[in-house]
């Protein structure tokens, strides 16, 4: 969560990736051989709509050239996994196609391994079908679709479910682009990125209006993490956007740390905006089961315009493991974080915390605009390991009913924010007055004048309807300020502050407090 300074050119490189998509989804793949497949059909035939073959063993046994489709009858079962290796490439402009033929998804069943396996290959679809395998607990053992060492694979419209591992593995490739993918009732994750070390491993990877629902947890992992959403690790420019993230993690078979939503890890310039991380868990006793996070070894990476509730872990994890590379320069902004941490340690909508030991390894995290409610425990947390440098909060707003601050605030910087405790005033660690603590802290200070409020939030429609989908956050009323309320233009100019001089896609004025500033009175 740290915000990467002349973050324009990360948000120029995203766009450009992602309008390098775009094109690639508008490509005539009309070229090239059509082969058919019907369970009714013959191996022997030429595979035609006329003569379709029968197996997904036939179709393996070919080599498929640039611009050749392969069309699986709809809403018919076929059993193995489809495999596709370098002799099966498609060129740029004439991706090899693999897709359901007429209304309704094929089915491809994995059975006890992978349904779909891409190895070294280029220019490849696989759109519109069902992925399943034979279950989590119930003998599959492999990831539901896994590209690994590829280049320009575009996967849309693919449900994936019932197997061990994650969903859809994306594993040291490049090009990659996510649309339209659901994810559920797999174990270790529903989305999952991943490479041998190096945040290089993987690049230009893209997620968007992708959904990872209930994976619960991979039930043959006992030493680290499982039941993740969406998780990003080894990669460097990844955009994640309009996707969602919930149900996930609730039957991790270990206490420890624990699934998140939406997260990454030794990663660099990566992008989550527009998501939802939503009612996530973890396994009684475990940690995290938060909504976002990001993990160690993050750069220049950012978490903007999303919205994150009733997580049992912190709506944002800020966190450094032992053994991670530097974490630093990373942002959390114009975000919503709505009754986080309910179960797990955190108790919190942040939750800060270094393992490594190391305060030079986790520095310069900014985290401003952002809305954070919590009705039943704090605002942030600093766990006791949390050493760090450079981190900075400005024109959030916070309202808890516990002490807003648990932990020590070390050399942090607030600045501009609004701060109200439930049912009414203020209290961090049981001191009652703001302008005590603020002097006291050296906080919310500036040329000798305070500067933060200690005043109710005043929402137009704080009970406004959770949402589900990401689509409809543009429209979202959620913790919009009234006309009347002192936050409106009442912070920091940011543009002033070093750091953040470059505040892009920023609604409103620079001064407003809080992630909403749109008036629909």
């Amino acid at each position: 969560m740290r915000r990467p300074r002349g973050f324009g050119t990360l948000a120029i490189s995203v766009i450009l990736v992602a309008s390098l998509y775009a094109c690639r989804s508008q490509e005539d793949h009309s070229v090239g051989q059509k082969y058919y497949l019907d369970t009714a059909g013959d191996d022997g035939g030429d595979g035609s709509v006329d003569n379709p073959w029968k197996t997904i063993a036939k179709l393996n046994s070919i080599d498929l050239e640039p611009g050749d489709s392969v069309f699986l009858l709809s809403n018919t079962s076929f059993g193995g996994t489809i495999m596709i290796d370098s002799t099966d490439s498609g060129s740029s402009g004439h991706d090899v196609v693999i897709t359901s033929s007429g209304e309704g998804l094929a089915v491809v069943d994995g059975g006890n391994g992978p349904a779909v396996q891409i190895e070294g290959s280029s220019y490849v679809l696989v759109r519109r079908l069902h992925l399943v395998g034979s279950g989590r607990k119930e003998g599959n053992t492999t990831n539901g679709l896994q590209i690994s060492n590829c280049d320009h694979v575009t996967i849309a419209e693919v449900d994936i479910e019932k197997f061990q591992k994650a969903g859809l593995m994306i594993h040291q490739s490049a090009d990659v682009l996510v649309t339209g993918v659901t994810a559920h009732d797999n174990g270790a994750a529903g989305i999952a990125v991943d490479g041998s070390g190096l945040k290089s491993d993987n690049r230009n990877i893209t997620i968007r209006d992708s959904r990872a629902e209930n994976n619960p947890g991979d039930p043959t992992n006992f030493t680290n993490h499982s039941g993740n959403g969406i998780v990003i690790g080894r990669a460097t420019n990844v955009l994640i956007e309009y996707c969602s993230a919930t149900n996930n993690g609730w039957d991790m078979p270990r206490k420890g740390n624990g699934p998140v939503g939406i997260w990454a890890y030794e990663a660099d310039s990566v992008v989550i905006q527009y998501c939802i991380s939503y009612r996530n868990k973890t396994s009684p006793g475990g940690e995290d089961g938060g909504g976002f996070d990001l993990d160690g070894g993050v750069t220049n990476s950012i978490i903007q315009y999303c919205l994150t509730y009733e997580n049992q872990g912190s709506g944002f994890g800020v966190f450094q493991y032992d053994g991670a590379s530097p974490w630093k320069n990373n942002t959390i902004r114009f975000n919503v974080s709505e009754n986080d941490g309910l179960v797990s340690t955190a108790h919190a909508g942040f939750y800060i915390w270094n393992g490594s030991g190391d305060a030079n390894g986790f520095t310069d995290c900014f985290i401003y605009n952002n809305t954070i409610v919590n009705e039943s425990g704090s605002i942030i947390r600093y766990h006791a390991e949390s050493e760090r440098r450079r981190f900075a909060y400005y024109n959030n707003i916070f309202v808890a009913s516990g002490s807003l601050l648990e932990g020590s605030v070390s050399d942090d910087k607030f600045l501009g924010n609004s701060w109200w405790s439930l049912p009414g005033g203020f209290n961090v660690k049981g001191e009652k007055s703001f302008a005590r603590w603020a002097a006291a802290m050296k906080q919310e200070t500036l040329d000798g004048r305070v500067i933060g409020q200690n005043v109710a939030p005043e929402f137009v429609e704080p009970r406004a309807g959770l949402i589900t989908q990401p689509r409809d956050l543009a429209a979202c009323r959620r913790y919009i300020l009234n006309d009347q309320s002192p936050l409106r233009a009442n912070g920091i100019n940011l543009r002033d502050v070093p750091g953040i001089s470059d505040i892009g896609q920023q609604p409103g004025t620079s001064m407003a407090v809080g992630a909403s500033f749109k008036n629909e009175n």
